[in-house]
């Protein structure tokens, strides 16, 4: 499924056909270092594996180390799950990519910045590509 995307920029605007699907919100709101959800909260570390069971999610392996850039507020009966993405020589493949996990999964080593500032998740926090 191809999406036109306008971006207005001062003196420019661009139009770009994305490709991808709108995924089922797994929450209403987030807990974020700042208001635009893009400095880093943590450094964790998973405790055991994790296989995505869909493209907003990541795959993890027992050991990597992740970076957790926001925490879904916890709704109703839904898990609480964590956005970030891995690191390490080991996660080549999937490094860069930001998705889901499972907070149960992983054990925060490092905090660097405490996730205070609760933020409305949008549509492009569940986007896939």
């Amino acid at each position: 499924m191809a999406r036109l995307v306008l971006l207005f920029l001062p003196g420019l605007v661009a139009i770009c056909a994305v490709h991808g699907i709108f995924m089922d919100r797994l929450g209403s709101k987030k807990l974020c270092a700042d208001d635009e959800c893009v400095y880093t909260i943590s450094l964790a570390r998973a405790q055991e594996d994790y296989n995505a069971p869909d493209c907003r999610f990541i795959n993890v392996k027992k050991g990597q180390w992740i970076y957790v850039y926001s925490k879904l507020v916890k709704e109703n009966e839904a898990g609480e799950f964590w956005a970030g993405s891995v690191y390490g020589n080991q996660s080549e493949d999937e490094m860069g990519t930001v998705g889901y996990f499972p907070s149960n999964l992983v054990q925060e080593q490092h905090v660097y910045q405490e996730a205070t500032k609760e933020v409305p998740t949008t549509d492009i926090d569940f986007f896939c590509e």
